[in-house]
């Protein structure tokens, strides 16, 4: 009669188990197509993802192919100022059609595009100077041009080193940018300025300063500081990349599309950027948001084609610094008691 009582309990236990295993079998078959489904769901929105920017990445590519022959027309046939402001309008519509496609153009398309409007803007500088009247050859006056190429301010009491502000460019110069190269080197504890119309849409070049202070008034192409010791450059909208290789002690104060610093140490960069900053071989790198005014420096931010409203100032890659999860030691926040006007 036990025996009989505990198998009949046994069974029962059995049921009650098989019951529970049956109740389980529909959430773990619910809970695989939930998973299921949102692995749906994403495969759908990267496809959604792909092709919008396939989307985008068509649409840039035929409005800079349109907008680039039409400028390329107006610069061949500029026999006149008016055609070449046409031309300098449009190129500024391209350029801001690059800024604005920069976080979903690949790097090559980016840099094809780039390099397309260095050549046009160095075509359109071209242009401008067939169209100056010639000037009567004078020994004086090529003299006095020549000594007011910079505005060099020496300060007070300090030393002038032996230098030129502008040199021919060499083979380096003429491989960063067109012919249309501009800046000072070789100098110390100099005041140094260049203004709005010496400035448009030319690479500026400075190399080889020591405690100077540059002003950059108005809107270049492209800006290389290299080999600069305890200088600081304020310079307007750029329209393309500024890079700083070698210098230290320094204070950049700058806006652009794309910002590479390489083998720099103890340096702050006042910033707005479009794309992510990138630095390589780098330490002590400290960043703040662009906070530099001139008259005049809305005319240069529209003629650069920068969107103001978007600024990367603190989203920076680090090349030497690969983890993830952890904050790169070479580069920090300026802290905000210390972002005062060095420069005033």
């Amino acid at each position: 009669m036990e025996t009989a009582s505990c198998s009949a309990a046994a069974v029962g236990n059995g049921d009650l188990g098989s019951q529970r295993d049956q109740s389980l079998v529909p959430e773990r078959l619910q809970r695989r197509e939930q998973e299921r489904q949102l692995e749906l769901e994403r495969r759908k929105q990267r496809r959604q993802n792909q092709d919008v920017e396939e989307e985008k990445g068509d649409f840039f590519a035929a409005t800079f192919s349109r907008e680039r022959a039409a400028v390329e027309e107006l610069l061949q046939s500029g026999e006149s100022a008016e055609r070449l402001e046409e031309a300098a309008a449009r190129l500024q519509g391209l350029q801001k059609l690059v800024n604005d496609s920069v976080l979903f153009l690949a790097a090559y398309d980016l840099r094809q595009g780039q390099e397309a409007l260095a050549r046009l803007q160095a075509t359109l500088a071209e242009r401008r100077r067939e169209l100056q009247p010639k000037k009567r050859f004078a020994f004086k006056a090529r003299r006095k041009d020549a000594a007011s190429v910079t505005k060099v301010d020496a300060a007070p009491g300090a030393p002038v080193a032996e230098g030129t502000a502008t040199q021919p460019p060499s083979k380096e110069e003429r491989g960063f940018g067109s012919s249309s190269v501009c800046g000072f080197s070789n100098l110390e504890s100099q005041v140094l300025e260049k203004r709005a119309e010496e400035l448009h849409q030319r690479d500026v070049l400075l190399t080889g300063l020591s405690s100077c202070t540059i002003r950059l008034f108005g809107n270049p192409n492209t800006v290389r500081l290299t080999k600069a010791r305890d200088c600081t450059v304020l310079c307007g909208p750029v329209s393309t990349s500024v890079f700083l290789d070698a210098c230290s002690g320094c204070v950049l104060v700058v806006a652009c599309q794309q910002l590479r610093v390489h083998t720099t140490k103890d340096t702050r960069i006042f910033l707005q950027v479009t794309s992510r900053a990138i630095i390589e071989d780098c330490s002590g790198i400290q960043f703040a948001p662009y906070t530099w005014t001139y008259p005049g420096i809305d005319k240069d931010f529209q003629g650069s084609g920068l969107d103001r409203s978007k600024n990367h100032w603190n989203d920076v890659d680090d090349f030497n610094w690969l983890v993830r999860d952890v904050a790169s030691p070479n580069w920090s926040i300026l802290p905000e008691e210390e972002r005062s006007l060095l420069w005033d």
